[in-house]
């Protein structure tokens, strides 16, 4: 094993199955209404337009506090910052049990999306600090695997809180289910003010020469990027961008079908396959654990070629196809479960490669900015997709014209990502938009 694999490795190794974990915590306290809903619509009397409103406003917040809370990290310091957000979305989560009607539903909603706001963004700006882009689209891919890992943990665990502990200590399931998969987050939270590090110059678990190595392999890429074309250092580059802007559309796409999944799978199995929320819970791990590992697999592939525009168009249309089936077909059971499969291997896969491509051409405070923006952005679909699917529930009773909006969602992101084109930098070189153009080649000649 040479000296950069293995100083890479022992980096990964410390760092990545801990916030790996967190990122679990968090995914869960933000899609786990989708179980509750189960119960909790009838005993507050909501609709489900109200049930979509709800679960969707979380990301105004979101929307409204990321790049701000992205800026104060690079200030900051990951350790005070993430560690400090996730005790406070953790204590929130936890006061959903309050809930008792649609307008305390909705502030506490929202509220837990301005505390959940800096931390996804945050990580993916941490890992800039660590990673050069080379290496980014399999790192990525593994924190991100928490995404449908999160499903295959939590679905079978949420499903048991809902189906046995109705009543216990006076309390609803719903709302036991908010206690117990909140707490663990603000425990973690005060973890990992201790664990985490700023930067591989403070890592006194690395040796003096690996953190001299790392050091100079990110100098290096700065050095690169400026190279390349236009510096994009400052805050202002990232919302004057063209390049951002195509990668927000995209990211829009993606979070459309991934939080229809994520917040109306239950209803969905409900729907299709079983009643029984111990049942539900156990059939909806199923689309998440093959994506966890299609996804590893699909990172791995993109790093190895290089390529990232292709990857993630495809996968976006793997997803749009089947969700279009799905919606036009209208099957259960097996067939059922096999096309949200698609779906989510579509999903994750295309957002693990997504992430490689503005990092490869923002840096410093510009991508402090750019990542979070491109979030913010791409995450208003969650709020938009279950609150038009909510509607469309209401008015036809069924899920099938939803599925063909989030097909819409999905064919269009994949659309976009394979149009995108090199432009030439200053220096007349080509600058490949979202690929790691100076590594692999440019676009055009894949």
């Amino acid at each position: 094993m040479d000296f950069e694999t293995a100083v890479y490795n022992k980096v990964t190794g410390r760092l990545i199955p801990f916030l790996f974990a967190c990122y679990i915590l968090a995914y869960v306290d933000r899609v786990n209404i989708g179980f509750a809903k189960l119960q909790m619509q009838r005993d507050l009397g909501m609709s489900e337009t109200v049930y979509g409103t709800g679960a969707g406003i979380f990301f105004i917040g979101y929307f409204l506090f990321e790049v701000p809370a992205n800026i104060v990290l690079q200030r900051l310091g990951a350790r005070l910052w993430l560690g400090g957000l996730m005790v406070l979305w953790g204590g929130v989560s936890c006061c959903t049990v309050l809930a008792r009607g649609a307008a305390s539903f909705y502030a506490i909603r929202m509220l837990l999306g301005i505390v959940e706001s800096g931390f996804f963004p945050g990580v993916i700006l941490y890992l800039t600090f660590w990673y050069t882009r080379t290496h980014r689209g399999r790192i990525v891919a593994m924190f991100m695997a928490a995404t449908p890992l999160s499903g295959v943990i939590a679905g079978p665990i949420s499903g048991r809180i809902m189906a046995k502990m109705s009543g216990m200590g006076g309390l609803r399931a719903w709302q036991w289910l908010f206690l117990l998969e909140g707490i663990p987050s603000a425990i973690a939270g005060l973890v990992t003010m201790f664990y985490l590090v700023d930067g591989p110059a403070k890592a006194k678990w690395l040796s003096q020469k690996e953190r001299d190595y790392l050091t100079r392999r990110l100098h290096q890429e700065e050095e690169v990027k400026k190279s390349e074309g236009p510096s994009r250092h400052r805050i202002a580059d990232a919302f004057g961008s063209g390049r951002v802007w195509l990668c927000c559309a995209i990211y829009f796409g993606f979070q459309m079908g991934n939080y229809g999944l994520a917040f109306w799978l239950p209803q969905i199995l409900k729907d299709t396959v079983s009643t029984d929320p111990w049942r539900i819970g156990l059939v909806s791990s199923i689309p998440w654990a093959l994506a966890a590992t299609a996804m590893i697999f699909y990172g791995h592939h993109s790093d190895k070629t290089g390529e990232r525009r292709k990857h993630v168009a495809v996968a976006a249309a793997l997803a749009g196809a089947a969700f279009a089936v799905g919606g036009v077909v209208g099957p259960s059971g097996t067939v059922a479960v096999g096309l949200v499969s698609l779906s989510a291997i579509g999903i994750m896969c295309g957002q693990s490669v997504f992430w490689s491509l503005p990092t490869a051409v923002l840096s410093g405070a510009g991508a402090a900015a750019g990542i979070a923006w491109i979030n913010s952005v791409g995450n208003l679909g969650g709020y938009v997709s279950p609150f038009v699917i909510g509607r469309i529930r209401d008015r036809t009773g069924s899920t099938a014209l939803a599925q063909l909006v989030l097909a819409g969602s999905c064919l269009a992101a994949a659309a976009i990502a394979w149009a995108l084109k090199s432009n030439k930098g200053a220096a007349g070189r080509p600058t490949v938009l979202i690929s790691d153009s100076s590594m692999a080649g440019s676009d055009d000649e894949r």
